[in-house]
């Protein structure tokens, strides 16, 4: 993304990420005639979860690294994220948690500060961007709540279009009022811009979206924990990047962390006595 943000201001890169998501679904819906929503609340429902998530939080984090968040600042506050949906799921979706769930998020998220810190400072880090980095935060977790609450399972090609088109149209409004409309076309950009079209906004959110819906909001969530560690592992595999011992710990910490996030503890087994 801060490649891209090099070359076009932050909410139009955020509606021409979203104009290549709709360039690429709107041909296949005619190919594919998928069932549309049912119900006017499910278009509804929709809608909010593509404002909330795909429109407002990737607005904010664009103009978080834009206005001066630093790659470390930015991914330290985003791993908050688990961590506040866990505290607000029971409450809001009747989702338990218990010690063992808060046991692997707490190491989900010191595996993840690890790493990021292992790999950038978080030096030189402004106020408004790590500001602006919080009210993200924010937004993606209402995001998540609202899908496991009211969120049903449409076909993702519907499902994609109805929330791209929602966040398509408030970044275009929003980039038309505040920014330049001015783009470099490098080769850099056009390739970053198709990773947030295909691998982000189309596989990566359809995947997060269908695990809260089907499962448990928090063991979706901290599967975000392995972001950091994943994007240091594919820099290392493809780039040379060299990663210190520190990080491969972080990675290790926050794999372990997500594993009791969501794997369940073992029931006992019942001795043959008790089941006569």
């Amino acid at each position: 993304m801060r490649i891209a943000l090099d070359d076009c201001p932050p909410l139009l890169l955020l509606a021409l990420r979203y104009v290549g998501v709709l360039l690429l679904l709107i041909p296949a819906y005619f190919i594919v005639r998928p069932p549309l929503p049912g119900a006017h609340r499910e278009w509804l429902h929709l809608a909010i979860v593509g404002l909330l998530i795909q429109g407002i939080y990737f607005a904010l984090t664009n103009m978080a690294v834009k206005v001066g968040a630093s790659a470390a600042g930015l991914g330290i506050v985003l791993a908050l994220q688990p961590i506040l949906v866990a505290l607000a799921v029971p409450r809001f979706a009747g989702e338990a948690v218990d010690r063992r769930i808060w046991a692997g998020l707490a190491l989900g998220l010191t595996g993840t500060i690890v790493v990021v810190l292992g790999k950038s400072s978080i030096g030189g880090a402004t106020a408004s961007g790590i500001m602006t980095a919080f009210l993200a935060l924010l937004f993606i977790a209402a995001g998540t709540l609202w899908e496991k609450r009211f969120g049903v399972s449409q076909h993702p090609i519907v499902a994609n279009i109805v929330q791209c088109g929602v966040a398509c149209v408030v970044a275009l409004v929003a980039a038309l009022a505040s920014e330049p409309f001015a783009v470099r076309w490098t080769v850099p950009f056009a390739w970053s811009l198709a990773y947030l079209v295909i691998g982000n906004s189309i596989i990566a959110m359809t995947l997060l979206l269908a695990m809260i819906r089907h499962g448990q909001a928090t063991k979706a969530s901290a599967l975000l924990f392995l972001v950091p560690p994943g994007s240091a592992l594919i820099a290392w595999l493809m780039l040379g990047e060299s990663l210190t011992p520190l990080i491969w710990l972080g990675m290790a910490i926050a794999g372990l962390g997500v594993w009791l996030v969501r794997t369940p503890p073992r029931q006992p087994q019942a001795s043959p006595s008790s089941s006569r």
